[in-house]
């Protein structure tokens, strides 16, 4: 769900005025969409690590 919502709000981003109006409101979903994605990764990496100490 994360990487769709990255790649929605990429569609959404006005390159000329990236601090005004939709645009920054895109950009701050695309870089919460990127931190969940960093953090799923964490805790799957996370969970690896757990099952080989076993």
């Amino acid at each position: 769900m994360a990487i769709g919502l990255v790649v929605f709000n990429f569609t959404k981003l006005n390159t000329t005025n990236l601090f005004e109006g939709e645009s920054i409101i895109a950009l701050i979903t695309i870089f919460s969409g990127l931190c969940a994605i960093v953090l799923l990764q964490i805790l799957r990496l996370s969970k690896r690590i757990e099952e080989k100490s076993k």
